[in-house]
């Protein structure tokens, strides 16, 4: 449920690095999200302070990942495509992660358990990662990071229903209202950013006619001049 927060930390984020413009409208919308996730998080049965901080944590690094995609794949003078563009992002993700579960995860795992590396189960995660941040890199690519944050707010809904129905996690009303509310807040924004994007392909349409009526009128009057140079000749 804390992760509805994430179109409002993109959003946040890609104003501060220019990549999306202010509006106060947005921004209220922003807010009323960020109210729905406040009343999702107090109502929750097992509230832990130190894993909401994690959590948030995680999502203002998430949202400047994706952000700092977006700019990688959109700025001008960069051809990146998603493949070359995991060519370098793949190695430093392995380092950031390596790392730390050598040195905290690996030393729990030796005493507590009987650690067995399986190359089966350790080949189809690290195909699955693949396959994930090759689609992230498509779509951020295609449309924006913000856009994509919009849409994972169908899977938490799914996540929402597996844990409580088949994990049989506790969910409770004030919870259920709360993200309620911010799964309005962000089908209002999904909503009329898409009505922005179809305004601004009707208003692309006219200049494109524009353009090539002109540059038909050019090449007819090219060929009228080329016919008086002849006669005359």
């Amino acid at each position: 449920m804390l992760k509805a927060l994430m179109p409002v930390a993109v959003y946040s984020i890609g104003v501060m690095f220019k990549k999306e413009s202010f509006k106060s409208d947005i921004m209220a919308n922003m807010l009323s999200i960020s109210f729905g996730v406040a009343i999702a998080a107090y109502g929750e049965a097992r509230f832990d302070t130190w894993g909401v901080i994690l959590q948030l944590s995680a999502v203002a690094f998430e949202a400047t990942r994706l952000v700092m995609i977006q700019i990688l794949l959109t700025s001008k003078g960069i051809t990146l495509n998603p493949i070359t563009s995991l060519y370098y992002v793949a190695p430093c993700c392995l380092v950031f992660l390596f790392v730390p579960w050598v040195l905290v995860e690996m030393p729990v795992l030796k005493e507590t358990s009987s650690f067995h590396f399986d190359w089966v189960i350790f080949g189809m995660n690290s195909f699955c990662a693949f396959a994930l941040n090759l689609a992230v890199f498509l779509l951020v690519g295609k449309t924006s990071a913000l856009t994509m944050n919009v849409a994972g707010v169908v899977k938490d809904w799914l996540l929402i229903a597996f844990s409580w129905s088949v994990i049989k996690d506790t969910v409770t009303t004030l919870n259920l209202a709360g993200y309620g509310v911010a799964f309005l807040g962000v089908c209002y924004y999904n909503a009329a950013k898409l009505k922005a994007l179809k305004a601004k392909e009707a208003q692309k349409k006219p200049q494109q006619t524009d353009e090539e009526t002109g540059r038909l009128l050019e090449e007819r009057q090219g060929e009228e001049r080329g016919e008086k140079s002849d006669s005359q000749a």
